[in-house]
């Protein structure tokens, strides 16, 4: 069976995070794109996938044959999008943030249920391959009982112009719905979640840097971005009452798509041996040891594996409405707080 489908904005997101991966599933066929404008020249590139491109909103929602739609606009205008898709019985994916408030997640969720619909962000830093190493090592029981797990997402860019807008505009927002939610995936709802969120480049501008812990007794997590980082520091530090891991560098599939290098491809999305983590642990005779582990291939279109599957197959949702509320409760709080602050979730 076929899951038909549409998307709403043809930007740099549908261009190089859906697009690329949707046209390589059998089982899934985008049928229509609305955007404000049309753009003739970026069209030109799915013309063998005969996709009907229109500026027309309401005769793309009146399509019955269109059961799932994609947003992929700007953050601000995910909300009232996602309420439409749903009031026209649309199933809904939506790129991150979900959306801004808790209250506006609770209506999305609520008005879904009714409706027997699905609605999910689009958590694609699910299936990076740096966070399935991490995932790989937890599962197999390398590290032991987890103790801290660090994860970084940074970048140097010393550009301190001034940027206005409102939190969900921001570095958090933007970044800290991935890493969160990579956490969120792997232990739940912390028990306390402290917060160090600003601006580093110009003190005017929206918050370009978090360092935000998430608590859960004995262990935390912490998810940390700076656009002033010049010196690589690991990707991932994993830390247990057995050994540790290290993991330099991010996913690759970002990377060979910036240089038109499609999913598909032999290679794709590959990590180089040299980057490959590190896992530090004491076998059985009480030895240490240090031993590579091959970073899995990512694949961001599992994300739409997963929605035919709740869709089509009546399988749980990828990310659960728990870790949707969990998530965006903490984006939304860390928006409010004085920072440095700390919360608690219980």
């Amino acid at each position: 069976m076929t899951l038909t489908m549409g998307i709403i904005g043809f930007g740099k997101s549908t261009n190089r995070y859906h697009l690329p991966y949707i046209t390589l599933r059998k089982n899934i066929r985008v049928k229509s794109i609305f955007n404000l404008r049309r753009k003739p020249e970026s069209e030109k590139n799915y013309t063998d996938f005969n996709i009907h491109f229109t500026t027309d909103l309401d005769s793309f929602l009146n399509d019955s044959d269109i059961q799932l739609v994609t947003i992929c606009t700007p953050a601000s205008t995910h909300f009232e999008y996602a309420m439409k898709c749903l009031e026209y019985g649309k199933n809904v994916l939506v790129e991150k943030p979900f959306c801004a408030t808790v209250e506006e997640a609770k209506k999305l969720l609520e008005i879904a249920e009714k409706k027997g619909l699905m609605i999910m962000p689009y958590q694609n830093r699910r299936f990076d391959g740096d966070f399935l190493a991490v995932k790989k090592v937890l599962n197999d029981g390398y590290i032991g009982e987890p103790i801290e797990l660090e994860s970084h997402f940074d970048y140097f860019r010393p550009d301190n112009s001034v940027y206005h807008g409102s939190p969900v505009d921001g570095t958090f927002y933007g970044l800290g719905v991935h890493t969160m939610d990579q956490v969120i995936s792997l232990f739940g709802r912390p028990k306390h979640v402290s917060y160090d969120i600003r601006s580093i480049r110009n003190s005017e501008s929206i918050d370009d840097y978090f360092d935000v812990s998430l608590f859960y007794g004995k262990l935390k997590a912490i998810v940390k971005t700076s656009h002033l980082v010049k010196k690589e520091y690991p990707k991932f530090i994993l830390h247990g009452t057995k050994g540790s891991f290290i993991k330099y560098g991010i996913d690759q599939q970002e990377n060979d798509l910036k240089l038109g290098i499609m999913p598909g491809t032999d290679d794709f999305g590959m990590d180089s041996p040299n980057q490959y983590g590190i896992v530090t642990y004491q076998n059985a005779n009480g030895d240490w040891i240090e031993k590579q582990i091959p970073t899995p291939t990512g694949d961001y279109g599992r994300v739409y594996d997963a929605c035919y599957e709740t869709i089509i197959n009546g399988a749980p949702k990828l990310v659960s409405n728990d870790e949707i509320m969990t998530n965006i409760e903490i984006l939304e709080k860390g928006g409010m707080q004085p920072s440095p602050s700390t919360i608690s979730l219980d």
